[in-house]
Protein backbone atom coordinates (compact mmCIF):
# COMPACT_ATOMS: atom_id res chain seq x y z
CA UNK A 1 0.00 0.00 0.00
CA UNK A 2 1.10 3.51 -0.94
CA UNK A 3 1.85 5.83 2.35
CA UNK A 4 -0.82 9.11 1.73
CA UNK A 5 0.42 12.09 -0.13
CA UNK A 6 0.37 14.65 2.07
CA UNK A 7 -1.35 17.91 0.90
CA UNK A 8 0.93 20.44 -0.31
CA UNK A 9 -0.29 23.91 0.42
CA UNK A 10 0.44 27.13 -2.58
CA UNK A 11 1.79 30.34 -0.18
CA UNK A 12 2.29 32.11 -3.32
CA UNK A 13 2.00 35.96 -2.86
CA UNK A 14 -1.24 37.01 -3.57
CA UNK A 15 -2.25 39.16 -6.62
CA UNK A 16 -1.44 43.09 -5.71
CA UNK A 17 -4.74 44.75 -4.98
CA UNK A 18 -5.59 47.15 -6.96
CA UNK A 19 -4.57 50.90 -5.32
CA UNK A 20 -7.51 52.39 -3.39
CA UNK A 21 -8.65 55.99 -4.54
CA UNK A 22 -9.46 58.12 -1.35
CA UNK A 23 -12.56 58.60 -0.18
CA UNK A 24 -14.48 61.73 -1.78
CA UNK A 25 -15.26 63.99 0.70
CA UNK A 26 -18.15 64.43 2.49
CA UNK A 27 -19.89 67.50 2.80
CA UNK A 28 -19.74 68.57 6.69
CA UNK A 29 -22.94 70.74 7.97
CA UNK A 30 -22.75 72.70 11.35
CA UNK A 31 -25.75 72.75 13.22
CA UNK A 32 -26.89 74.82 15.86
CA UNK A 33 -29.75 73.47 17.73
CA UNK A 34 -33.33 74.80 18.16
CA UNK A 35 -32.30 75.10 21.94
CA UNK A 36 -28.82 76.69 21.50
CA UNK A 37 -28.35 80.73 21.90
CA UNK A 38 -24.68 81.63 20.46
CA UNK A 39 -22.85 84.57 19.65
CA UNK A 40 -19.66 84.48 17.69
CA UNK A 41 -18.43 84.56 14.35
CA UNK A 42 -18.39 81.60 12.00
CA UNK A 43 -15.79 80.79 8.96
CA UNK A 44 -15.63 78.50 7.23
CA UNK A 45 -15.65 76.14 4.10
CA UNK A 46 -18.85 73.36 5.22
CA UNK A 47 -22.49 73.90 5.27
CA UNK A 48 -24.37 75.89 8.38
CA UNK A 49 -27.58 75.18 9.63
CA UNK A 50 -28.90 77.41 12.28
CA UNK A 51 -32.20 75.77 14.17
CA UNK A 52 -31.66 78.41 16.71
CA UNK A 53 -30.43 82.04 17.39
CA UNK A 54 -26.52 83.41 15.97
CA UNK A 55 -26.50 86.88 17.04
CA UNK A 56 -22.67 87.50 14.69
CA UNK A 57 -21.28 87.29 11.49
CA UNK A 58 -21.44 84.15 9.54
CA UNK A 59 -18.95 84.03 6.20
CA UNK A 60 -18.84 80.00 4.62
CA UNK A 61 -17.78 78.88 1.21
CA UNK A 62 -20.66 76.53 1.27
CA UNK A 63 -24.21 77.07 1.69
CA UNK A 64 -26.17 78.98 5.27
CA UNK A 65 -29.66 77.18 5.78
CA UNK A 66 -31.65 79.72 8.48
CA UNK A 67 -34.92 77.46 9.84
CA UNK A 68 -38.35 78.39 10.38
CA UNK A 69 -38.04 79.53 14.03
CA UNK A 70 -35.02 80.67 13.69
CA UNK A 71 -33.35 83.93 14.15
CA UNK A 72 -29.56 85.44 12.57
CA UNK A 73 -28.51 89.03 13.79
CA UNK A 74 -25.52 89.95 11.61
CA UNK A 75 -24.20 89.68 8.01
CA UNK A 76 -24.24 86.95 5.63
CA UNK A 77 -21.40 86.11 3.26
CA UNK A 78 -22.21 82.31 1.67
CA UNK A 79 -22.32 80.68 -1.41
CA UNK A 80 -26.43 79.81 -1.07
CA UNK A 81 -28.54 81.68 1.39
CA UNK A 82 -31.77 79.71 1.92
CA UNK A 83 -33.84 81.56 4.55
CA UNK A 84 -36.54 80.30 6.57
CA UNK A 85 -36.35 82.16 9.79
CA UNK A 86 -35.79 84.96 10.30
CA UNK A 87 -32.63 87.58 9.17
CA UNK A 88 -31.44 90.54 10.69
CA UNK A 89 -28.49 91.61 8.65
CA UNK A 90 -26.85 92.18 5.24
CA UNK A 91 -26.34 89.50 2.55
CA UNK A 92 -23.75 90.15 0.72
CA UNK A 93 -22.10 88.33 -2.58
CA UNK A 94 -23.87 85.44 -2.66
CA UNK A 95 -24.66 83.41 -5.75
CA UNK A 96 -28.41 82.53 -4.60
CA UNK A 97 -30.56 83.47 -2.35
CA UNK A 98 -33.68 81.86 -1.51
CA UNK A 99 -36.59 83.43 0.76
CA UNK A 100 -39.29 80.70 1.43
CA UNK A 101 -42.63 81.50 2.74
CA UNK A 102 -41.97 81.98 6.44
CA UNK A 103 -38.74 84.27 6.02
CA UNK A 104 -38.37 87.37 7.33
CA UNK A 105 -35.24 89.88 6.42
CA UNK A 106 -34.71 93.21 7.62
CA UNK A 107 -31.23 94.09 5.36
CA UNK A 108 -29.74 94.85 2.27
CA UNK A 109 -29.04 91.91 0.01
CA UNK A 110 -26.66 90.59 -3.28
CA UNK A 111 -27.42 88.14 -4.95
CA UNK A 112 -26.33 86.75 -8.36
CA UNK A 113 -30.09 85.03 -8.03
CA UNK A 114 -33.07 85.23 -5.79
CA UNK A 115 -36.47 83.36 -5.10
CA UNK A 116 -38.88 85.40 -3.07
CA UNK A 117 -41.65 82.79 -2.39
CA UNK A 118 -45.25 84.11 -1.58
CA UNK A 119 -45.49 85.24 1.95
CA UNK A 120 -42.29 85.93 2.95
CA UNK A 121 -41.00 89.39 4.07
CA UNK A 122 -38.02 91.94 2.66
CA UNK A 123 -37.30 95.32 3.87
CA UNK A 124 -33.94 96.92 2.37
CA UNK A 125 -32.29 97.60 -0.78
CA UNK A 126 -31.71 94.81 -3.67
CA UNK A 127 -29.32 93.84 -6.19
CA UNK A 128 -29.79 91.08 -7.99
CA UNK A 129 -28.86 89.55 -10.99
CA UNK A 130 -25.26 91.71 -11.28
CA UNK A 131 -22.25 89.21 -11.35
CA UNK A 132 -19.17 89.91 -10.58
CA UNK A 133 -16.72 89.67 -13.35
CA UNK A 134 -19.02 88.45 -15.65
CA UNK A 135 -19.79 91.00 -18.14
CA UNK A 136 -22.75 92.48 -16.49
CA UNK A 137 -22.33 96.07 -16.02
CA UNK A 138 -23.80 98.23 -13.93
CA UNK A 139 -25.89 100.76 -15.64
CA UNK A 140 -24.34 104.34 -15.50
CA UNK A 141 -26.46 106.53 -13.00
CA UNK A 142 -28.07 109.93 -14.85
CA UNK A 143 -28.67 113.05 -12.53
CA UNK A 144 -31.91 114.05 -12.45
CA UNK A 145 -31.27 116.95 -14.54
CA UNK A 146 -30.07 114.35 -17.46
CA UNK A 147 -33.41 112.28 -17.22
CA UNK A 148 -35.81 115.33 -17.40
CA UNK A 149 -34.23 116.53 -20.65
CA UNK A 150 -34.57 113.00 -22.35
CA UNK A 151 -38.31 113.23 -21.73
CA UNK A 152 -38.93 117.11 -23.55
Amino acid sequence: MTPPTPAVADFATPAPMPPRSAPAPVAKESIIAADLTIEGKIEGSGDVRIAGRFKGDVNVQGSLTIEHGAKLNGGVRANQVLVSGELDGNIDSASLVELRASAVMTGDLKAGSLTVAAGSKIRGHVECGWGEGKGDERPASRSKDAAASERT
